[in-house]
């Protein structure tokens, strides 16, 4: 049997822990034989949920299951630094050493996004010609959607960093979306070479001037749906802007609808014939369809699970760090990266 796609989950981590972490984990070991997971977490809870609400598994997908003793565990409210400091036997922190002594290929965590940050960037270290880390999702974008980064790992980077950003951007689109030369945009308040700061303007010529980019020059915070681009690049703090302004644009139009069609009984039959089209507007605006950030730039694969993830969201999150890791994700960014570094 082909070795299998080793992937540790930080099963105490988010607002829900086991009660999402569990069953998207056997979730996904149902619906791919080739996988393994290693279970992080304070072990006989998990070993008594497992048996609790699984008791009925069968042999070989009990085997495709380890679990890993982790007696702490790190909250949504912890600093970075006390994560980091003092929380060395937690869930999340082990999770990562696994991944560090190459006893997985990668980690999946819904836990606290600046600590795991923290902890990654400490334990895994900075791929050679990456200056700093950036965090990528998807976001929904014409009938398909983009890589936007960086969200957060960064709030002020310089253009050199953007340069860096976009080319693991790239390399990530290539690798999850079977694009051979993703467009690239830089997240702009016009699309005028004069618009702008100048760390943009400067980005925007390291970028339009990279042979390995295919460079489409600047889009507005408007055009991010209008398949513009495959992936858009900006610092931390602008991305995590227009992110959650995004979602929560997405979530209140998605309220506002249902509270519109509950209005009256006319409304509600309108709904009633309406629903198959309702269903697919909700699902295409639904932040848990996007589930999933890549953190790149580091030695090691790692995905951020969103905090309050369902079972099926926390599920794509695993399958995402399945596909970067059979992608071969880190070999193609290092490659990349050194052409970067040899020109």
């Amino acid at each position: 049997m082909a070795s299998r796609t080793r992937i540790a989950i930080d099963c105490m981590g988010g607002d829900f822990g086991l009660r999402v972490s569990l069953p998207a984990a056997v979730n996904a070991v149902r619906k791919s034989p080739e996988l393994e997971l290693t279970l992080v977490g304070q072990q006989t809870l998990i070993e008594q949920q497992l048996k609790q609400d699984f008791g009925d598994l069968n042999k070989s997908i009990l085997e495709q299951i380890i679990v890993v003793d982790a007696p702490d565990e790190v909250t949504m409210c912890d600093k970075p630094s006390i994560a980091l400091r003092h929380k060395k036997k937690s869930s999340m922190r082990i999770a990562v050493n696994l991944l560090h002594e190459n006893r997985v290929d990668a980690v999946v965590s819904a836990g606290n996004t600046g600590a795991l940050m923290a902890i990654s960037c400490y334990v895994l270290k900075m791929l050679p010609g990456i200056d700093r880390p950036a965090i990528c999702t998807e976001i929904p974008s014409g009938d398909s959607h983009l890589h936007l980064l960086d969200l957060g790992a960064n709030v002020d980077s310089k253009a050199g960093h953007l340069l860096q950003f976009a080319i693991m951007g790239s390399a990530l689109s290539t690798v999850v979306d079977g694009i051979e030369s993703p467009r690239v945009a830089l997240l702009n308040i016009g699309t005028e070479d004069i618009k702008g700061n100048e760390q943009v303007k400067l980005a925007g010529k390291l970028i339009d001037a990279n042979a390995q980019l295919n460079a489409v020059g600047f889009v507005e915070g408007d055009q991010l749906f209008n398949n513009k681009a495959d992936v858009v690049v900006c610092d931390g703090f602008v991305g995590n802007v227009a992110l959650k302004a995004c979602e929560g644009t997405a979530t209140y139009i998605s309220q506002t609808l249902k509270s519109e069609f509950k209005n009256n009984l006319l409304s509600k039959i309108i709904a009633c014939i309406a629903m198959p089209v309702l269903k697919k507007v909700y699902k295409k605006l639904d932040p848990q369809q996007y589930n999933g950030a890549s953190f790149l730039g580091l030695q090691g694969i790692v995905v951020k699970s969103h905090g309050s993830s369902s079972v099926d969201s926390f599920v794509r999150a695993i399958e995402q760090a399945k596909k970067e890791v059979e992608s071969n994700m880190l070999a193609i960014i290092k490659q990349r990266v050194s052409l970067l570094v040899e020109g």
